[in-house]
């Protein structure tokens, strides 16, 4: 049972569903504790997001086909379908912008998106190495208020089942 999600962009969500993406490289939200991603939890649900307009311009064109399939079965307004779920094998930190870009093959994001994550605030960025899961069948939740907002981490209601 998992109680803890993840946001992340739905086309990212699809690419690591579909074993098209192995890594997370992440910052932080807005609404994160002193404004840092903090990689707090080994296993947790993968909380599709879809407000993000820039996740058209932030991956690369070859998996646009990930955002309009994940477009295509957005659930109703209010409801986040949770379908996957991730183990973290690694995590690093990479104060080095060259550590981030030699990942390329090992995610979707656009090389102007992993480079405008690096230089926000301070230079860096964390890396989680994942191995992602399905859950034995999607599991629709309502979004309340305090799922809402830019934060990753997500306390659900409801645990889930993830075997």
């Amino acid at each position: 049972m998992l109680q803890v999600a993840f946001k992340e962009w739905a086309a990212v969500c699809r690419a690591l569903a579909a074993g098209q993406q192995s890594v997370i490289l992440r910052k932080g939200g807005i609404a994160e504790v002193g404004g840092e991603f903090r990689p707090e939890h080994a296993r947790f649900l993968l909380y599709p997001t879809h407000f993000h307009e820039q996740q058209r311009l932030g991956i690369k064109p070859e998996f646009l086909p990930l955002l309009d399939a994940a477009e295509a079965e957005r659930p109703p307004f209010g409801v986040v379908r949770i379908s996957h779920w991730a183990e973290v094998t690694a995590v690093r930190f990479a104060d080095q912008l060259a550590d981030v870009l030699a990942l390329d093959d090992r995610h979707i994001l656009s090389e102007e998106t992993v480079r405008q994550r690096f230089a926000y605030r301070r230079p860096g960025l964390y890396i989680l190495d994942v191995i992602v899961r399905p859950l034995p069948s999607p599991v629709e939740i309502t979004e309340t208020p305090e799922y809402a907002g830019c934060k990753t981490w997500v306390e659900l209601a409801d645990a889930v089942a993830v075997v």
